[in-house]
C-alpha cells in the first residue's frame, strides 16, 4: 500500500512544503561546536551548542536562576497572577514567579533580563501537525505554484539538480504542496501524455514514478510510471475517487489523480532509516526556531510510532511529542493489547490516542456535506468510513482508557461525529477522556451546542480559515459557510479548543496562527470581507489565543499539571520573544523573533546573532 499520502490522508510520508517556512531568526550549522564564554552576574558560565540527532540544541548550564522583566512581560497564563516580573528555574521545573524585587533579595540567583520590550511566554504547543511529513515536504516543494505548467516545471528542475534521480529513472520521485484551486480554471491535473503542460508531456518526467501530494493532502497526483507499478487499478473506491481524464470526471482510461482512500492504492518503496532521521532532524530543527516545545502528531503508523521510540532511547526527542496512532478499520482492535506510551524520555514522548478519520477536505472536494457543493451539484462528498465503525470502535477505544480524536470537516461528518460521541460518553467521566474533534471545520449551530455539552475538545486551526476564505463560499454558499471555521462559535457553545496549524498543509509557524485567529486575515491584512477581516465576528481574543497554544493543548493532551503554563512546580518550558505579541499592532506580530526557546529548564534554540544572546548576561 502506498505510503506516500501525508497529514490528514490514511497514511503518511511526502507532504507538502509550507508557504513561508524558513525559521524567523537563523540556526547555527549542526556541524559546527560552539563555546560561548557568558559572563552572568559576576559568574562565567558556558553556553554551548549540542548536536543530538541532527538537531541544533543550545544548552544553558545554569541550574538556578531568575528570567526577569524589567517591564513585567512574562505572561504566566495563570489564572491568578497573569502577568509577572520574573520566573525562578531551578534545574528542570519553575521554582516560584514573582517581583523583581524580591527576586533581588535572594541570594545566590542569577539573574537574567530579556530585552525592552521582550516577552516570555510558556512553551508554544500546536495539537495538530506532522512532523516526519514537515520534514519530507522539503525535499519537493510544490506549494505557490500558478499553473500546471510552473508544477510541472519544479519537478522537471528538481529531477536535473538532483544526480541521485536524475541518473536513476527508476527513482520514486515525491513532492507536493500543489493546490489546484488556484490554477486558472480551478482544473485539476492529469497524468495523460498527449495532454500539454502534465507530468508525462515532459520528456525529463516522462517514464520516471512521480507521486505529487496535494497542498490539504487529500489528493495526489501521480505519472503513468507510478500507476503502472501500482496496477491494476479498480473501477471504483470505498471512501475515494480515481479522477480518470483530464477534465477530471470519473471516466475514461487513464487516471491521473487519486483522492482520499483511492490514496491508498499506490505502491511506493518502504522509507529508509536514513530517510526518516533526515525528515526528523528538519523538523526538530524548525520546531525549536519557531518556539514550539510541544507538537500534537496527528496520526502516526506503526513504523513513524517505532521511530520516534527509537529516539526516544536514544534520548534525542528536542521537543515534547505527543503522538496520536493511526486506525485502520481493516485491521483488529488493538486497544485491549497495547500499552499506552506515557512520558518516554523523561516526558518527551506520549502516545495514548488513536486518530480516526471520516470524510475528506473541502479543497478537494470531499468533505461530507448534509447538501451538495454550491460550486458542483453532482456531489456531497463522502465519508471514508462506515459510520458503524464509529459507533462500533469509541465505546471500545474509550473504555480501555484510549483518548479517541476524529477527524473531521464537513457538516454531515461533523454531525455523524458527535452522534458517536454523544452515544459513547453516556454516563462516562469525559474528563478522564478528553475525546477531539480533530479540525471541526463545519459545524451546524446545533452539533456546536451538542458539542459544548458533550465536552469533547475542538482540535482548530485558524491558518486554514486564512488559507481557504478565498473559495470557500463559492463552494458552501453564503449562508452555510458561516458555519465554517467558526471559533467564537465553538467557544460560545461552551467547547473547549485546542489550536495547531496541521503543518504542513500550512506553515509551522505558530505565531502565524496566533495572527490568523485574532484577525481572520491574510498575511498582507487582506480577507474577502476588507480589512476587518473574514466574518470578524468569529475572532479570538489574544488572550484566548494564548491559551489555545499553551494551557488548552497541554490540557487536551492530559499535561496540563506539568506544561501549558509558569507555575511552581512545573516544566521550565518558554519561550522568549523580541516583541510583545499581545500588545503590538497585528500587523507586526508576524515580523516578531523567537529569541530563545528553552525546554526542561536548558536552551533548545537560540539565535545565531551573538548581540541577540547577549541579554543572558546583562548586568543585575
Amino acid at each position: 500500500m502506498s505510503n506516500v499520502s501525508c497529514a490528514d490522508s490514511k497514511k503518511q510520508s511526502a507532504p507538502p512544503h509550507p508557504k513561508g517556512d524558513p525559521p524567523l531568526v537563523k540556526r547555527r550549522p549542526t556541524s559546527v561546536a560552539l563555546l560561548l564564554s557568558v559572563a552572568l552576574s559576576g559568574l562565567a558560565i558556558l553556553v554551548r551548542l549540542r548536536v543530538a540527532g541532527g538537531s541544533s540544541k543550545l544548552s544553558l548550564n545554569t541550574g538556578y536562576y531568575a528570567v526577569c522583566s524589567r517591564e513585567g512581560n512574562i505572561y504566566t497564563v495563570d489564572s491568578v497572577n497573569a502577568q509577572v516580573d520574573c520566573i525562578v528555574v531551578k534545574n528542570s521545573r519553575i521554582l516560584r514567579t514573582g517581583s523583581l524585587s524580591q527576586m533581588k533579595d535572594i541570594t545566590d540567583l542569577r539573574i537574567q533580563y530579556i530585552p525592552h520590550n521582550a516577552i516570555v511566554v510558556p512553551g508554544l504547543s500546536d495539537s495538530h501537525g506532522h512532523l516526519l511529513e514537515y520534514g519530507a515536504s522539503k525535499q519537493l516543494p510544490l506549494e505557490g505554484t500558478a499553473t500546471i505548467n510552473e508544477t510541472v516545471a519544479r519537478v522537471r528542475e528538481y529531477i536535473l539538480r538532483t544526480p541521485a534521480v536524475h541518473n536513476n529513472p527508476d527513482a520514486f520521485i515525491r513532492g507536493g504542496g500543489w493546490d489546484h484551486t488556484r490554477w486558472p480554471g480551478a482544473a485539476w491535473p492529469t497524468a495523460v501524455q498527449w495532454v500539454p503542460l502534465d507530468l508525462d508531456a515532459d520528456p525529463v518526467i516522462r517514464g520516471r514514478p512521480v507521486v505529487l501530494q496535494s497542498k490539504d493532502c487529500h489528493a495526489q497526483w501521480v505519472s503513468a510510471r507510478a500507476l503502472e507499478l501500482s496496477a491494476p487499478l479498480p473501477s471504483a473506491v470505498e471512501g475515494g475517487v480515481i479522477l480518470r481524464n483530464d477534465v477530471g470526471e470519473p471516466t475514461g482510461e487513464f487516471p491521473g489523480v487519486l483522492l482520499d482512500n483511492a490514496q491508498e492504492l499506490l505502491k511506493t518503496p518502504p522509507l529508509t532509516e536514513t530517510d526518516l532521521v533526515q525528515r526528523f532532524s528538519v523538523a526538530m530543527d524548525d520546531a525549536v526556531a519557531y518556539g514550539l516545545t510541544s507538537v500534537h502528531d496527528a496520526g502516526l503508523d506503526p513504523s513513524s510510532l517505532a521511530f520516534f521510540l527509537r529516539q526516544a532511547e536514544r534520548q534525542v526527542l528536542p521537543i515534547r511529542i505527543y503522538a496520536m496512532r493511526f486506525f485502520d478499520e481493516n485491521a483488529p482492535y488493538w486497544g485491549n493489547i497495547t500499552d499506552p506510551i506515557l512520558g518516554a524520555a523523561n516526558g518527551r514522548l506520549t502516545s495514548r490516542s488513536v486518530k480516526i478519520f471520516t470524510d475528506g477536505a473541502l479543497r478537494t472536494g470531499g468533505s461530507a456535506l448534509h447538501a451538495h457543493y454550491t460550486d458542483n451539484p453532482h456531489t456531497s462528498g463522502f465519508m471514508r468510513l462506515d459510520p458503524a465503525i464509529l459507533s462500533d470502535f469509541i465505546p471500545k477505544f474509550l473504555r480501555d482508557g484510549w483518548q479517541v480524536n476524529v477527524h473531521a470537516i464537513g457538516d454531515r461528518a461533523n454531525g455523524i461525529v458527535v452522534d458517536a460521541f454523544e452515544e459513547a460518553l453516556a454516563g462516562v467521566n469525559v474528563t478522564a477522556l478528553r475525546p477531539r474533534l480533530e479540525h471541526a471545520q463545519l459545524m451546524t449551530r446545533a452539533d456546536m451546542a451538542r458539542l459544548g455539552k458533550l465536552g469533547v475538545i475542538a482540535s482548530v486551526q485558524p491558518t486554514h480559515a486564512t488559507s481557504d476564505m478565498w473559495y470557500a463560499q463559492d463552494r458552501l454558499g453564503p449562508e452555510r459557510v458561516k458555519g465554517l471555521y467558526a471559533f467564537r462559535s465553538l467557544i460560545d457553545s461552551g467547547a473547549r479548543i485546542a489550536l495547531g496549524s496541521d503543518f504542513p498543509v500550512e506553515t509551522m509557524n505558530p505565531l502565524a496562527g496566533f495572527y490568523a485567529a485574532i484577525t481572520r486575515l491574510s498575511p498582507e491584512g487582506e480577507s474577502p470581507h476588507g480589512p476587518g477581516g473574514w466574518f470578524p465576528e468569529e475572532r479570538l481574543t489574544r488572550q484566548e489565543a494564548l491559551r489555545g497554544m499553551t494551557i488548552d493543548p497541554a490540557y487536551a493532551s492530559f499535561t496540563e499539571a506539568e506544561l501549558g503554563s509558569l507555575e511552581p512546580g512545573k516544566r521550565a518550558d518558554f519561550v522568549v520573544l523580541s516583541r510583545d505579541i499581545m500588545k503590538i499592532p497585528a500587523m507586526d506580530i508576524l515580523g516578531t523573533k523567537v529569541l530563545a526557546t528553552i525546554l526542561d529548564g536548558e536552551m533548545a534554540y537560540g539565535s545565531e546573532l551573538s548581540s541577540e544572546l547577549s541579554w543572558w548576561s546583562e548586568p543585575a
